[in-house]
């Protein structure tokens, strides 16, 4: 293709395992070099990533080292999100919540064409981070970045997960009539959880041997939604995933009761959800049967399923402890859309002419602000 003729350099920032970089790779930029602080997380990604300089530690105490990258084409990056998740305290007082002002230090050094910087939905529109949403613009309009937000979610994307996140992408570059809508071109069609694991086979065997142990137990107190995949008839946080749906959110705390449950014989064998009877039952007044042990066919979702739902190629290398493994993948941004951004910010940096103009587009909410 007539994009990839010219290389187009990357720096990633808080870059975990490396899912927004499969993505910026697959687009086909050239990560010069990564920052880590995890050091399970870091060797996962140097297993993967080999021809990126991985900068371990600290990304404060690598600002400086990385202004020799001056001129990058894109700088990007997910800061850590605990700080502003409403699954969190949304504690603006959490260190990790200032990390987003060191994404912008390694912007303000590096200068590069466009940054991309992915976080929770909630850092865009709740009120007690308005704030920071303020400083955030004011800073990166000093530097000269025009900066749009755009609410995206994975589904609409090619991912079998239905997982929402902001993307605050920013161009020194980019023309007035260029910031709305460029992401429009890159909507794919959702995958069903069912097209991306069953391949795999039951859990425990030879090409899906990775199981989560973890307990499956009713809950005394269900609680009840209309959808029998949207309530909480488990102890734990971990909901049953519909074989013919998408994936909610996969947690960085997978590897214990927070960790999806799969039906094993609704997905090989297409036979009637255990989980659909029990919820209607409870739907009709039926008590509780918490005493009641599940089917064994009920399980954990393992971690070869869990990289797969979060787009990770079948060949990609993890490094750590099981629970480690589980938490780099719920951690990571989905790699079918990173591509996706990375395939439109691509597009940005070559000129090519965005398809849609609009303020609201089908990807979801976006929104420009002015130097």
């Amino acid at each position: 293709m007539e994009y990839f003729m010219k290389s187009l350099t990357a720096i990633s920032l808080f870059s975990g395992a490396g899912g927004m970089d499969v993505g910026f790779e697959r687009a086909g930029f050239k990560i010069l070099a990564a920052n880590e602080i995890d050091a399970f997380a870091g060797k996962t990604y140097q297993a993967n990533h080999q021809d990126s300089e991985l900068f371990e530690g600290d990304i404060n105490q690598h600002i400086e080292t990385l202004r020799a990258f001056r001129g990058v084409d894109v700088v990007f990056g997910g800061p850590p999100c605990q700080g502003f998740s409403v699954a969190g305290k949304m504690d603006l007082n959490d260190p990790r919540s200032q990390l987003i002002f060191s994404f912008m230090g390694v912007v303000r050094a590096v200068q590069p064409r466009i940054f991309v910087m992915e976080n929770v939905k909630a850092l865009a529109f709740l009120e007690k981070f308005q704030k920071v949403r303020e400083e955030l613009f004011r800073s990166f309009s000093q530097l000269g970045y025009s900066v749009s937000m755009n609410v995206l979610n994975a589904k609409d994307y090619g991912s079998a997960q239905n997982r929402e996140r902001i993307f605050f992408i920013g161009a020194i570059e980019m023309k007035q009539d260029a910031r709305l809508g460029f992401l429009d071109a890159y909507q794919k069609k959702a995958l069903a959880v069912r097209d991306v694991i069953q391949h795999l086979g039951p859990a425990g065997s030879k090409t899906n041997p990775k199981i989560c142990k973890a307990k499956i137990t009713l809950a005394v107190n269900p609680v009840l939604r209309k959808s029998p995949y949207a309530g909480m008839l488990f102890n734990g946080q971990g909901r049953p995933l519909n074989p013919d749906g998408w994936s909610n959110t996969l947690p960085a705390s997978m590897g214990g009761n927070r960790t999806p449950i799969i039906d094993e014989q609704h997905l090989y064998e297409y036979k009637e959800s255990w989980v659909e009877k029990y919820h209607e039952k409870l739907w009709k007044g039926m008590p509780p049967l918490p005493n009641i042990e599940v089917p064994k066919y009920l399980r954990r979702l393992t971690v070869d399923e869990a990289a797969l739902l979060q787009g990770f190629p079948a060949n990609y290398k993890f490094v750590g402890p099981q629970s480690k493994v589980y938490c780099q993948i719920g951690n990571a941004v989905p790699c079918t859309l990173a591509e996706s951004v990375a395939s439109a910010v691509r597009d940005l940096l070559l000129g090519k002419t965005p398809l849609s103009t609009s303020k609201t587009s089908k990807q979801g909410e976006t929104m420009a602000l002015p130097l």
